[in-house]
């Protein structure tokens, strides 16, 4: 009995599954991995970045191209390789004390994903200079 009853409801359960697998996939994708986009004013601004035992947070920052930028970074916890962060296009290198907030200040005259990571390069996020 419960072979012929399986049968009939697999197709409806695999269907109903179908539409939401697409969005699980994003909502987890976003939230799991703790990706997160910093809202910024178009008129650029500041942003808090914390360093912790997950990486970066937020994991992108967006910004209108010309807009000055600045990043403050700030290492939460020991547990973590973050302990400094690198800008590999822009060939700049800070250390990140404990509890101690450290700015950069990011050119945005042209259009492009900047990357910021850890020195290890395990953590690894983006500006995006639109």
């Amino acid at each position: 009995m419960t072979s012929s009853r399986s049968s009939h409801t697999r197709p409806l359960v695999r269907a109903r599954l179908a539409h939401l697998a697409p969005l699980l996939a994003v909502g987890l994708s976003a939230t799991a991995l703790g990706c997160k986009t910093a809202p910024l004013a178009p008129g650029g601004g500041k942003v808090a970045v914390t360093a912790d035992a997950n990486g970066f947070s937020p994991s992108s920052v967006k910004v209108e191209k010309g807009a000055p930028l600045e990043l403050t970074f700030t290492r939460t916890t020991e547990e973590t390789c973050a302990t400094k962060v690198v800008f590999p296009e822009l060939g700049v290198t800070k250390e990140l004390p404990l509890n101690t907030p450290v700015a950069i200040t990011v050119p945005t005259g042209d259009a492009r994903t900047l990357t910021f990571q850890c020195g290890m390069g395990m953590y690894k996020s983006k500006i995006v200079i639109q």
